[in-house]
């Protein structure tokens, strides 16, 4: 659980693992589940052990036994930390209104400390047992000097290898690996699991490196099956520390790109020609190489983005330079226009989005000629040879004729399953009772 808390209009710290849920100054901006009771005058609060990352004007807290944290300003931490001395609430409020000139809502600010699971509720008098990270030792192996020299010796041969055998340069051509459609699908789709895996995997390890309850859970995205990687803890180390775990599956992306194609330089023949087994591995380096360049689309926050918001400390950058694109565009048109809400964003974010904003153009350039000049051949080709072989099945025999019908009956099952759950989810909400306050 990661959340926020606010205080003199300065939002909070974005997780890259998952959404922060804002908790405001004022009742209403706090989920509740039901009313705490109000803290006795005189009782002091009973906090658990917390962690506190002094960052500028925001300090991030929490407990990292349960990956729950907050980003607050300076001013609230050092009320916290108050409390967390053994101050009663309602002297750290007295103390607080001396030191900042402001009142506080103590009750507020600990009920809010409760959502956190910040509080030791009454009888809960046990210290909660350190639980050792798994796999920790394997991260900082893998993920250490030692191991960036074997990545770099890795790249370097993939290197020398392309520039002695130019067929092994990934291209669109290594993908048809086999004359048959069916088969071309269907092995480059199970085969990506298994390198996507190892993409999440990485960003899990590279936590677990720092200590990080880094977690790898398997989720759903429509019916297509996904890994997730959970790292709520990243929010609690230096950013230094934070860049390695977010570059983790790019650079194993990197890996697993120049050890398939070193794997299919090593089947090639006499005449330089990759067995099918390397060509296999050609195929699966360029769906690799895919990956990575999909990394430069931004407006999909994908691991890039979340390395340039915590390169220039930032908030939510996406959405702020969203609209300020949108407002510029606006201009240009003619069309009516507001001033970004200065208010919602933060003030690093406005700042950045001056020119971010641009740099996401670009992404979604990259984007698109990647569509164009990467997967756009391919369904052509594919198009044109299941195609063509339909129109002239005589001429391509029984086999050649099934290929296409099977390659045909795989891709419209994927668009009749996606247009039935749209439908599904239509229908629902269409026949959802509508709750009427009375």
């Amino acid at each position: 659980m990661s959340t926020v808390i606010p205080g003199d209009e300065l939002p909070g710290e974005p997780v890259p693992s998952g959404e922060a849920a804002p908790v405001g100054a004022s009742p209403g901006d706090v989920p509740t589940g039901g009313a705490p009771a109000p803290v006795p005058p005189g009782a002091p609060v009973r906090l658990y052990p917390l962690t506190y990352l002094d960052e500028g004007d925001e300090v991030t807290v929490g407990r990292p036994d349960i990956d729950s944290y907050a980003v607050l300003p300076a001013d609230g931490a050092a009320l916290l930390r108050r409390l967390g001395d053994g101050v009663p609430p309602a002297q750290a409020a007295a103390w607080y209104r001396q030191t900042y000139g402001e009142p506080v809502d103590i009750d507020d600010f600990v009920d809010t400390l409760r959502e956190l699971d910040f509080v030791r509720e009454t009888g809960d008098d046990a210290e909660p047992a350190p639980r050792p990270v798994r796999w920790r030792a394997l991260g900082a192996a893998v993920f250490s000097p030692v191991g960036a020299i074997c990545l770099a010796a890795l790249l370097t041969a993939w290197v020398v290898a392309m520039v002695r055998s130019p067929a092994l340069v990934p291209t669109y051509h290594n993908l048809f690996f086999t004359r048959y459609m069916t088969v071309l699908e269907l092995v480059t789709f199970v085969c990506q699991f298994p390198l996507i895996l190892l993409h999440e995997a990485a960003h899990a390890l590279a936590g677990r490196r720092l200590g990080l309850r880094s977690r790898l859970s398997i989720g759903r995205r429509l019916y297509y099956v996904v890994f997730q990687t959970t790292m709520d803890g990243l929010v609690s180390v230096p950013r230094r520390k934070r860049y390695v775990p977010m570059l983790a599956g790019i650079l194993t992306d990197l890996a697993v790109l120049a050890a398939l194609t070193l794997g299919a330089a090593a089947t090639e023949g006499p005449d330089g020609t990759p067995s099918t087994t390397g060509r296999i591995l050609l195929a699966l380096a360029y769906m690799t190489l895919l990956r990575v360049s999909w990394q430069l689309w931004f407006y999909l926050e994908t691991d890039l983005y979340y390395v340039v918001v915590t390169v220039l400390d930032c908030v939510d950058l996406q959405a702020t330079a969203r609209d300020v694109l949108r407002q510029r565009f606006n201009r240009i048109l003619g069309r009516p226009h507001t001033v970004p809400d200065e208010t919602r964003w933060h003030p690093r974010d406005l700042s950045v989005s001056r020119w971010y904003s641009w740099l996401l153009l670009v992404g979604w350039t990259v984007s698109i000629g990647t569509l164009l000049a990467g997967v756009l051949p391919v369904a052509v080709r594919v198009l044109s040879t299941v195609l063509g072989r339909l129109v002239t099945s005589h001429t391509h025999g029984t086999a050649g004729l099934l290929d296409s019908v099977g390659f045909l009956v795989i891709n419209i099952a994927q668009l009749a399953v996606i247009a039935h759950l749209v439908r599904r989810e239509r229908h629902a909400r269409r026949t959802r009772p509508s709750t009427v306050p009375s």
